[in-house]
């Protein structure tokens, strides 16, 4: 068995201290993470690697920036889902081939763009990169292994993901046009593991700093772990930990993980 985490740090300088601590609590085998917010230079990597995990990153001064940390020999297979004119430098997307046994499992973590102001020039440039991402996710799924495509989407798939649908129904997380983009992926033959397991709505990943969110429960769902078929059958558990947004001045996204049997 493996457990397969996603969080967004919000800045892995600021919360490494809450990363180690549910690192060691929790001893995930694979966990993505994004938002670094640092280039690879001023990335925590000995509290890392004294844990025990091997670590691939991609990094962006000030913004961005995805990683993979694993207890296991890893290779990493792409660093960006760049254009065919390679002028998308934002550090959203790391893939890697762990070798956790006879079986590899391949781990991307992804940080979708938020895409707000809606519509717009940064709407645009969401849709245009989750159109990216079902490209190379249409391309992995014909390995046909293990795939878990992890991380802060930023979308919530339905209404059942919002505390509030009215009120959030034009924000860019919430268009039908990016719904249908998270579609998209699942329609390739992905799985939603947390959703899979949990039919009920209103489970959050994230809450906003301001009003009082994370306090009445007002969140968001976006954080999502999707597994190709041959990681699904082997899915055994799911959840939200909501332990680490309880924190001191934690990250406003929680971790979601799932267990494999691998």
């Amino acid at each position: 068995m493996i457990r397969i985490a996603t969080w967004n740090v919000n800045s892995v300088r600021s919360r490494i201290g809450q990363l180690t601590s549910w690192l060691r609590a929790g001893k995930p085998d694979i966990v993505l993470l994004q938002e670094l917010k640092c280039v690879a230079d001023g990335f925590p990597r000995l509290e890392i690697e004294d844990l025990g995990y091997n670590l691939v990153l991609v990094g962006q001064k000030t913004y961005n920036g995805v990683a993979i940390l694993s207890r296991f020999p890893m290779t990493v297979e792409a660093e960006s889902l760049a254009g065919g004119d390679g002028s998308d430098v934002q550090a959203r997307y790391v893939e890697a081939v762990i070798e956790p046994g006879p079986r590899v499992v391949r781990a991307v973590s992804v940080y979708v763009p938020n895409g707000n102001p809606a519509p717009g020039e940064k709407f645009a440039y969401k849709l245009a990169w989750l159109d990216r991402l079902r490209e190379r996710a249409r391309a992995l799924l014909a390995y046909e292994e293990p795939l878990v495509i992890g991380g802060d989407y930023n979308v919530c798939p339905t209404d059942d993901d919002v505390y509030d649908p009215l009120g959030w129904k034009d924000d860019a997380l919430c268009r039908p046009e990016s719904r249908a983009h998270f579609r998209g992926l699942i329609n390739l033959g992905l799985l939603d593991a947390f959703r899979a397991l949990h039919p009920e709505p209103h489970r959050y990943s994230y809450w906003d700093y301001q009003s009082g969110r994370w306090q009445k429960d007002e969140g968001l769902r976006i954080d999502h772990l999707l597994l190709s078929p041959q990681a699904a059958d082997r899915l055994a558990a799911a959840d939200i930990d909501k332990t680490p947004r309880g924190l001191d001045k934690p990250s406003d996204h929680t971790p979601v993980w799932c267990d494999l049997e691998i």
